[in-house]
């Protein structure tokens, strides 16, 4: 993995107080927790309102349960997890559960049984009710807030620093937002973590009666699968993990790989744009395209474009925009005409088209250049994502504090990633976060059956092959890896071999005997899909 010299690592910091670790280990607490024994089984009803735009099967049911907000202490305060569920319509093949995980963090679950339900075969969806779930923090299962302005830019949120590589703004933001963060959501928010979610992941399995769970995760989710499998190494069943995060890394030093990743998957944007030079105007070749983009983001960051109805356009929030279209091939033209539109608008001075603007809230029904990227609700505050995602990241464990280590690597990193300018190594408000993780990052290994399918791209923007591979040699024996020559953002239901893999893994056990590189599907592979992809990543972040 690439490392850069004066990287810190910092995955074992955050080690819990003398108070906190007399109530032993996460592993020892998650035993001794146990499965909720003589725990009511779920009511099924109505689900929560769905979200403009996301498809749900009519056959999804919902369903809350209690869990305990802090897992050393099984019996104090209990907060509301809300799952869903997709029953077979085959009982008399149902072997269990498939729960799932979409990613982020902050990423709601709760319909994603409903995108399932659309790609998997027959010889699965008949073995399976389709379990989703709201982590808690999230959506329908306990929310958290931190009071952020949904019109912040996410150029903000994702810490890019100034046009001249200082920092010092995004040093204010990341101070303001973690004593917001603590006055809003203080007294649940530290135990919004990646472990007590696994946590609640066996609750959801014993609430339901059964023995094991099988898991489909992608992205921040493969993470979320492989501290299961850890903490419960016994009761996991088929685990297939798509998109994956080093759990060496979590999660400075994670973030910090987008350098390398976004690096080595802009060439498929640049490529794209010039074999379409005719169309697109960006440059005949890909060294072309690439000086279009180095001369846009020098432009916008001396002079932002004005953009009715939104913040103004600067280069900061081109570069947030291209990184996150570059998650989809599908995007790749919304992509290219807004460069159009930008080079347009720079020549002539005028304002940025908004419609084109609102047109990048679309992709994978996430995104925007705003903080404010879905509307709240009632049950749901709007900035519920951002809120969340910090929580993880920041109460996984700790991140050092020292704001000249930050300005040393975001200046080395300008020069040596240009593309990313720096954002992947600047500071998060975990530098000024009010409170230590209530307990150091779970330990992941290949103890347990080998049970594990990991799916990964060459050239994904946010989780690379690198960060893959550190996750594949952490599970060992346990696991085998398919890596498909292909960009972007998310393998099943792509068209290339991996598909065929994971179905025959869900529906009979059947792991790859060994590793194995697919080629990218062919565009007859493709075209001939009969679904869309089961689950389109959101740009957030992972």
């Amino acid at each position: 993995m690439f490392i850069a010299a004066a990287m810190v690592t910092t995955t074992t910091a955050g080690a819990a107080t003398s108070a906190e670790a007399r109530v032993g280990t996460p592993e020892a607490v998650a035993e001794a927790a146990g499965p909720a024994k003589g725990a009511a089984a779920p009511v099924w009803g109505e689900c929560p309102p769905v979200e403009s735009g996301v498809p749900r099967d009519p056959r999804q049911q919902c369903a809350t349960l209690r869990v305990p907000l802090d897992y050393r202490a099984p019996r104090g305060r209990t907060i509301e997890i809300t799952i869903s569920r997709i029953a077979t319509a085959q009982p008399g093949t149902r072997r269990g559960i498939l729960l799932s995980n979409p990613g982020g963090p902050g990423d709601q679950g709760l319909d994603l049984p409903s995108a399932l339900a659309t790609v998997l075969p027959p010889e699965v969806l008949d073995q399976y009710d389709l379990i989703g779930f709201d982590p808690r923090g999230i959506g329908h299962s306990t929310p958290v807030t931190c009071g952020i302005d949904p019109a912040t830019p996410r150029s903000h949120v994702l810490p890019y620093p100034a046009p001249d590589g200082g920092i010092q703004r995004n040093v204010t933001f990341a101070r303001n937002i973690a004593a917001a963060c603590a006055e809003h959501s203080g007294d649940v928010l530290r135990f919004i973590t990646t472990a007590n979610t696994a946590r609640d992941m066996d609750r959801i399995r014993a609430a339901l009666g059964e023995p094991k769970l099988s898991y489909y995760g992608t992205s921040y989710g493969t993470y979320l699968g492989a501290v299961y499998l850890s903490l419960f190494p016994g009761r996991s069943s088929r685990i297939v993990l798509d998109s994956a995060v080093d759990p060496g890394l979590v999660w400075r030093d994670m973030f910090r790989t987008w350098n390398e990743a976004v690096a080595l998957r802009l060439p498929d944007f640049l490529a794209f744009a010039a074999e379409r030079d005719a169309v697109y105007h960006l440059g005949a070749t890909p060294d072309e395209a690439r000086r279009t983009y180095d001369r846009l983001t020098a432009a916008l960051g001396e002079r932002p474009l004005p953009n009715p109805g939104g913040p103004e356009l600067d280069g900061n929030a081109l570069r947030e925009i291209t990184r996150w279209l570059l998650y989809f091939d599908f995007a790749l033209p919304s992509l290219a005409e807004f460069w159009q539109e930008v080079a347009e608008a720079v020549s002539t001075g005028s304002a940025v088209d908004a419609a084109a603007v609102a047109r990048l809230a679309r992709p994978g029904s996430a995104g925007g250049v705003t903080a404010g990227d879905r509307a709240g609700t009632a049950d749901v505050p709007a900035d519920n994502r951002i809120a969340a995602l910090y929580a993880v990241v920041c109460d996984d464990v700790a991140w050092p504090r020292d704001v000249a280590l930050h300005a040393r690597q975001v200046a080395a990193d300008r020069q040596a990633w240009p593309v990313t300018a720096g954002m992947p190594s600047n500071l998060w408000p975990c530098a000024a976060w009010p409170t230590r993780p209530v307990e150091p990052p779970v330990t992941v290994t290949g103890n347990g059956p080998r049970n594990v399918l990991i799916l990964q791209n060459t050239r994904d923007p946010a989780t690379s092959l690198r960060s893959a591979r550190g996750l594949r040699a952490a599970l060992g024996r346990r696991a085998a890896m398919i890596t498909v020559d292909q960009g972007g953002h998310g393998v099943f239901g792509l068209g290339s071999c991996a598909d065929e893999a994971t179905n025959t893994f869900l529906a009979t056990g059947a792991l790859p005997a060994r590793d194995r590189f697919c080629p990218a599907p062919s565009p007859a592979d493709t075209a001939a899909r009969s679904a869309p992809s089961p689950y389109i990543p959101p740009a957030w972040p992972l």
